[in-house]
């Protein structure tokens, strides 16, 4: 898979790329990650990339001609067509469902916009489809992007050391995961489950189960719809 991510600030991405499952799974070649400055598009003196809104209000927004020839430079480079996609608060919100779906992509094309958001042009004329990572405002799409590319990476088969790992995470089948528990079997008065130590794996699999319906009524009862 390759990932491009067109940013003001691909400076952001340096420490999250370089840790854990994301170093590992660009070192073996499971992914590619690219990142884009889009300033280095930009024309004039100063490099403008944001300018006031028609119509007037607060803020800046984000001009057509650097995002455009910045995701034309990206084309020319691969001819592996790319799933476009804008990171802004009006989007399809990202769930586990989304990120499967996208970790199934040959390559994916991440917008990451600033100030009071993108020039309605960069839109439409990109073709582009607009994701959200929750329900609130953040500073620019940076740290919204570093999500997907973990929740898609992680993915990837053989990203993981262990792969049932991501069998068993939240939201997997729709449930919160089940708790969890190690060594020692006893802490401060606190100790694991019985069940956990008796070695008959259908018992195991079913108190899991259980433990997960019950974790989700209790603190996600939307998602038991």
């Amino acid at each position: 898979m390759r990932i491009d991510v067109l940013t003001l600030f691909p400076d952001m991405f340096t420490s999250p790329l370089n840790y854990s499952i994301l170093k590992r799974a660009q070192e073996s070649g499971l992914v590619e990650i690219v990142l884009s400055n889009i300033r280095d598009f930009a024309i004039g003196r100063y490099r403008q990339v944001d300018d006031k809104p028609y119509g007037g209000g607060p803020g800046m927004v984000m001009m057509c001609q650097p995002v455009f020839e910045c995701y034309e430079h990206l084309l020319n480079e691969s001819s592996q067509p790319g799933r476009t996609i804008l990171l802004t608060p009006q989007g399809r919100p990202f769930d586990q469902n989304l990120a499967m779906e996208l970790s199934r992509e040959q390559r994916l094309i991440l917008i990451a916009g600033r100030y009071e958001g993108f020039d309605e042009r960069i839109r439409t004329g990109l073709g582009a489809e607009q994701i959200s990572i929750g329900d609130y405002v953040l500073s620019g799409g940076e740290l919204p992007a570093m999500v997907m590319i973990d929740a898609v990476v992680r993915l990837l088969e053989g990203a993981l050391g262990d792969e049932d790992s991501a069998e068993d995470d939240s939201f997997r089948e729709g449930l919160l995961e089940y708790p969890q528990y190690t060594r020692p079997e006893v802490y401060r008065g606190m100790t694991v489950p019985e069940i956990l130590l008796s070695g008959d794996h259908a018992r195991i699999a079913a108190w899991r189960k259980a433990r997960s319906i019950e974790r989700t009524k209790r603190w996600r009862p939307d998602l038991m719809e």
